[in-house]
């Protein structure tokens, strides 16, 4: 049975019990206690009701606080209603007229068995508990039942002693009332909405806090079924019986109790979105907090909260905080509390826990709820508040915090400092428009000449980013003339137009041809990022060899770096590295740039440093790492939805990657460099679902704008290769042939594994026979010393397919397992799938895919067993002198071939021996 009818009923059965006892002759005190709203009085009126049924007198008395200045007011209501006096004995005697009372007790009891109710005993007059407690000595002798409801209530004040102190317990029955479980409260509200939903009936049941007044009266104003929430503000309840309820039990509380019950109310308003409990804040000791701000007894602050968390009004919560149970009943108690002292509150109450040590976060949520404090520690409260949140990921919270202290008072330095960094967040959130107003207002105060070109630079990134590449180098160009007498400054200005015009085919001419006619000119006059962005124009047009780029890029990077330059030149040495198969040491830039980054300032390399570590990921080959975050939310294709799309198809999740192909309307979209990179793997999907037309549309038109881009090398995009793959499936091989032998002329001069020999294995299938064969199999031969990723089983492949065509089918087979093997430990389900075609058109009668520890690869399974014997990722790289990114990466790729999630499966996994399926 639930507490909520079983507590009511064991009171109703002990006050039936007594009854039984008094029509016997022998009387009791019956003594019923409880916290507010637990339905004492309920109780009560039942048994009167009963009693009466059952041919027993009944007399009732309601005490009020206004009692208590009246001598015998309670015992009055009892004999004399409605009379004015008090005193039966009429000369004021307490003892004379106690007596008199009982003697028209007694004369009462004689004529039939008496029940005498007293609600809320606690509130009668000094008198009236006298002669009750007397009285109850007298019970046992008899027929009446006495039977007192008492509230039992830990408030801030003291209570007054119990109406049962000093009476013999032998006298005496009581019973307390307790509050409601959750499951009671649950089926409380299940009975009176049955066709709700469980999370309603749960917010519902935490909204009554365990208390069967505030429930009643919360499902009385839900009773008409407008509510498909539960509401968190009173204003949204009608007629507000849950409103009245509340503000009656902390009537009934007293003055001090409800002081501090709406001070908490007020503090719990600014903890709403706290941090999370894992974050390491200090725990806050609310009772003297509370204490210092409503001067009450901390002791008492304490032992009320104890008290009203095992009601069930309040809840700890993941920082050991006390909090109402509910939104609406928080709400409910702030009825009537000012405005102007809940934002007082606030304040006291930030500054009193700035005192205390409590962490930036938590203070600045409390000033969030406040006016303008005009105090020197606001504003370092709100940007340690602000840097907290962004390393915790959440840029909304930033913001909140950055947009506050815009509203304390502010020199013109700081409010420019402050608006570059907000509007640089703001940024960051999606759907807001407001970024650009402030990185605007930031440019036109009068600040230093640094600040302003940090505005500068956080403008014309957000203007670029929101496809407004001329408008945002205009911006860095128009400062050109204020700081003419700054060269340094100057110099990052220019660096970032270089960076900002990438996005844009003209832009980006005018840029670099300027950058070539100074170098030419004066070479002297050039930063290392600038000669650094020349080397990275030499490269995309494919006058460099990664040898001499490498070279000349690690002496730019020896040399003594300027700090505002130093995020350029790395940015641009970590792409070019990437582009070198230096996969290590573009990691090693990458992420040397990003710990250089402000987060909470927008910086064009910042997103040119992301997009190198997504390169980096597709270079090795990681489809899993590459869809394992978010995809940016914009309207425009970028380069990490082109890897997205590639991954997709690689993987095999072809409806997924037509669905993010068909989210971008390409026609519509501004000319940039990922774009191009977009067309190129939209390419790659229409070739994988046979739609070789509309591939070798997408290849050439990413190819005719790279040349426009003077992007002449296949180091970005090998749109040649994939254009002559489609030349030859359409049977156009002198088309193809001709593609190929520019794609391997320009893979030459920059001279890696992997672009040279990717268009060796193209070119090889190209020309075929014998000739064919050769390049294909110095290809394979020069993949197998890069990365070993999808080029190398795509070579492999084509050396299968070409030994099967000249009639090599057992030779073929080898290499085609080897491929297939690969492409499964890769997860590239694409790959995977041609090399078992090819296999069985190879004359194999099932092709074996190898799984569990029988399919890792040497470099996978040395990397396993050390992971299993306990070894972190970190000692794995330095005992195999690998990059961690590597390691992480085949561990990944083991992971996913053993059939295991936890490194602590790997163990078991590795021990499990050899399994073949044959398909």
């Amino acid at each position: 049975m639930s507490r909520t009818a079983r507590a009511p009923r064991e009171a109703a059965r002990l006050l039936a019990a007594a009854a039984e006892r008094a029509r016997a002759g022998t009387g009791r005190l019956v003594l019923l206690r409880g916290a507010t709203g637990t339905g004492r009085t309920t109780v009560l009126e039942a048994a009167a009701e009963d009693a009466a049924a059952r041919g027993m007198q009944v007399m009732r008395a309601r005490c009020s606080a206004g009692d208590s200045a009246f001598p015998f007011a309670t015992i009055l209501q009892l004999f004399c209603p409605g009379a004015e006096s008090p005193d039966p004995a009429g000369d004021g005697d307490e003892r004379r007229t106690g007596a008199g009372l009982r003697k028209v007790l007694r004369a009462h009891a004689e004529r039939s068995p008496l029940l005498i109710t007293v609600d809320d005993v606690h509130l009668a007059d000094a008198a009236s508990r006298r002669w009750l407690v007397e009285s109850a000595r007298l019970m046992d002798r008899l027929p009446i039942i006495l039977a007192v409801t008492e509230r039992s209530q830990y408030d801030v004040d003291p209570p007054a002693q119990s109406l049962a102190h000093g009476l013999s317990p032998a006298l005496v029955t009581t019973h307390t009332l307790t509050p409601l479980s959750h499951s009671s409260a649950v089926a409380e509200v299940r009975s009176a909405f049955p066709d709700a939903d469980d999370s309603w009936i749960e917010d519902c049941a935490r909204a009554g806090a365990g208390n069967p007044l505030l429930l009643r009266a919360l499902l009385d104003d839900l009773s008409d079924g407008s509510h498909p929430v539960v509401p968190d503000t009173s204003a949204a309840l009608y007629p507000g019986a849950f409103s009245a309820a509340v503000q009656w039990w902390l009537d009934c509380a007293g003055p001090d109790t409800a002081e501090v019950a709406r001070t908490l109310a007020i503090l719990d308003e600014g903890w709403d979105h706290g941090p999370a409990p894992s974050a390491g804040f200090p725990v806050l000791h609310i009772p003297s907090l509370l204490s210092e701000l409503t001067g009450v007894d901390p002791t008492r602050v304490s032992g009320w909260i104890t008290a009203m968390t095992g009601l069930g009004l309040l809840r700890l919560d993941g920082m050991s905080r006390a909090r109402y149970t509910h939104p609406l009943l928080r709400d409910a108690i702030l009825i009537g509390v000012p405005a102007a002292r809940r934002r007082a509150a606030h304040r006291t109450t930030a500054e009193s826990m700035l005192h205390r040590g409590v962490a930036s976060e938590i203070v600045a949520r409390q000033l969030l709820l406040t006016d303008a404090v005009d105090a020197p520690w606001v504003l370092p409260v709100f940007q340690e508040a602000a840097s907290l949140a962004l390393r915790e990921g959440q840029i909304e919270d930033a913001v909140a915090f950055l947009r506050r202290a815009l509203e304390e008072p502010l020199s013109d330095e700081g409010r420019q400092r402050l608006l570059t960094e907000l509007g640089s967040l703001e940024y960051a959130v999606p759907g807001s428009s407001a970024a650009i107003l402030r990185l605007t207002e930031a440019l036109r105060l009068p600040g230093p000449p640094q600040e302003r070109v940090r505005a500068a630079v956080a403008l014309g990134t957000a203007l670029t980013g929101r496809g407004r590449t001329r408008a945002g180098v205009e911006v860095l160009r128009s400062l050109y003339d204020a700081l003419a007498d700054r060269p340094d400054l100057i110099r990052i200005l220019r660096q970032a137009f270089l960076q900002l015009s990438d996005k844009e085919l003209l832009v980006r001419q005018e840029a670099y041809k300027r950058l070539v006619e100074t170098a030419e000119r004066s070479p002297e006059s050039i930063s290392p990022a600038g000669h650094a962005f020349l080397v990275k124009y030499a490269v995309m047009a494919g006058r460099s060899s990664a040898k001499d780029a490498m070279l000349r890029l690690r002496g730019l990077l020896s040399e003594p770096a300027d700090p505002l330059s130093e995020p350029y030149l790395l940015g641009t040495a970590a792409a070019v590295a990437q582009w070198a198969d230096e996969l290590d040491e573009a990691e090693r830039l990458v992420e040397r740039g990003l710990a250089g980054q402000r987060p909470d300032v927008l910086h064009p390399m910042q997103e040119a440093l992301l997009d190198t570590r997504l390169d980096i990921i597709a270079a090795r080959g990681d489809f899993t790492r590459l869809l394992a975050d978010p995809l940016p939310a914009t309207t425009t294709p970028r380069n990490a939805h082109a890897h997205a799309l590639t991954a997709l198809v690689e993987t095999g999740r072809v409806t997924d990657a037509e669905r993010l192909a068909e989210a971008f309307d390409l026609r519509t979209a501004p000319e940039s460099w990922e774009l191009n990179r977009f067309l190129y793997a939209r390419g790659r999907l229409r070739a994988a679902n046979g739609d070789l037309a509309g591939a070798l549309h997408d290849f050439l038109e990413c190819g005719r704008r790279q040349s426009a881009r003077e992007v002449f090398s296949p180091v970005v995009t090998p749109w040649r290769t994939a254009a002559a793959e489609c030349h030859l499936a359409l049977g156009v091989p002198r088309e193809a042939l001709a593609l190929a032998e520019e794609e391997l002329r320009l893979a030459r001069v920059w001279n890696t594994p992997r672009t040279v020999g990717r268009a060796l294995r193209v070119l090889g299938t190209a020309t075929g026979g014998r000739r064919g064969m050769d390049l294909a199999v110095e290809a394979v031969r020069l993949l197998r010393g890069g990365p070993a990723g999808p080029e190398l089983v795509a070579a492999l492949l084509a050396v299968g397919r070409q030994l099967t065509a000249s009639g090599e089918s057992s030779r073929a087979r080898g290499i085609l397992r080897e491929a297939a093997g690969l492409a499964e430990s890769l997860g590239a389900v694409r790959l995977r799938d041609l090399a078992e075609e090819a296999l069985r058109a190879s004359g194999a009668r099932r092709p074996t895919t190898r799984i569990g520890a029988a399919s890792l690869t040497d470099s996978e399974r040395r990397i396993a067993e050390l992971a299993a014997e306990g070894r972190t990722n970190a000692e794995i790289a330095d005992l195999l002198h690998l990059g961690r990114r590597t390691v992480e990466t085949h561990l990944t790729h083991s992971y996913r071939k053993l059939g295991i999630r936890r490194r602590s499966a790997l163990s078991t996994a590795l021990t499990g021996g050899t399994r073949r399926t044959e398909s």
